[in-house]
C-alpha cells in the first residue's frame, strides 16, 4: 500500500471513479468493501495514454499498445473479489500489463509479485509503479506461465490473460490452502476458471464469461497462435 494525501473532492477523476464504482460496479454485484475502496482510490486514467483518460473510468477494456489491453473494471473488480483477500496475504500475478490491477491488488494486500514478458511494457510499468509509490509490488520480467517460484508460496494467483489450462506449476506454488483465478480460452470461448486449493483437494468453476488476450509462453498459448 502506499501514503498519499486523500484526493480533492473537486477533482474531475475523482467524481468519475466514484461514479464509476457506485453506478457500475455496485450495481452489477461488486460487495467487498476492500475491493470497491481499492477502485475508489487507484487512478486507472494514469495507467492509460492521455488520449483516452476521458473513456478511463468506462466499464470497458482499453489498448495500451503491443496489442495488449487494460482489463474493463468490472473484470478486474470481479477477480479481485473471488480470491476473498486478506491483509496479509502474498499475490502472484501473471501478465502485468498497464499495472492497474496489480495496483488494485497492492492496495488490499501486503505483497504483489506480477511477472511481464514484453520488456517495453514491463520496463514503463515498474517506473510508473515506483512513481506512484507502490513499494509492496515486485515486478519481473520472464515466462508467466512458469510462475514465479523464488517467491513462492503464495496465497491467491490471480492469471491476467487466457490460456488453455491452468499450468502446473502456478498449483505448485499456491499454498496448501489457496486460490487462483484465470481465463480459460477454449476453440469457442473465453470463461474464468475459479480454483480452490485445499490440501491435495482441488476445486474448479467456471464463474463467468470473458475476453482476455492469450496466455503465451511454455505453458500457455504459443506466440502468434
Amino acid at each position: 500500500m502506499r501514503k498519499e494525501r486523500p484526493p480533492k473532492k473537486s477533482d474531475r477523476f475523482y467524481l468519475k471513479r466514484k461514479a464509476m464504482v457506485d453506478d457500475v460496479l455496485v450495481p452489477m454485484g461488486i460487495r467487498d468493501r476492500n475491493v470497491l475502496d481499492a477502485m475508489s482510490k487507484v487512478p486507472r486514467h494514469l495507467f492509460l495514454e492521455e488520449a483516452l483518460w476521458n473513456h478511463a473510468y468506462e466499464n470497458r477494456s482499453l489498448p495500451i499498445g503491443h496489442r495488449q489491453t487494460i482489463s474493463q473494471p468490472y473484470t478486474v473488480a470481479l477477480m479481485t473479489e473471488t480470491l476473498k483477500l486478506k491483509p496479509t496475504d502474498k499475490v502472484l500475478e501473471i501478465g502485468m500489463g498497464s499495472g492497474y490491477q496489480a495496483a488494485v491488488l497492492a492496495e488490499i494486500v501486503e505483497k504483489v509479485v506480477t511477472i511481464e514478458r514484453i520488456k517495453s511494457i514491463w520496463v514503463a510499468t515498474r517506473k510508473l509503479l515506483e512513481r506512484m509509490g507502490y513499494l509492496n509490488i515486485m515486478t519481473a520480467c520472464t515466462d508467466g506461465t512458469s510462475g514465479y517460484p523464488d517467491q513462492a508460496p503464495y496465497d491467491s494467483i490471480l492469471v491476467s490473460a487466457a490460456g488453455p489450462d491452468v499450468p502446473e506449476a502456478l498449483l505448485r506454488q499456491l499454498k496448501p490452502i489457496g486460490r487462483l483465478i484465470m481465463p480459460i480460452a477454449n476453440d469457442k470461448d473465453q470463461r474464468v476458471l475459479r480454483l480452490i486449493k485445499n490440501g491435495d483437494r482441488v476445486t474448479r468453476k467456471m464463474i463467468t464469461p470473458c475476453t482476455f488476450v492469450k496466455l503465451v509462453g511454455r505453458h500457455g498459448f504459443e506466440e502468434g497462435s
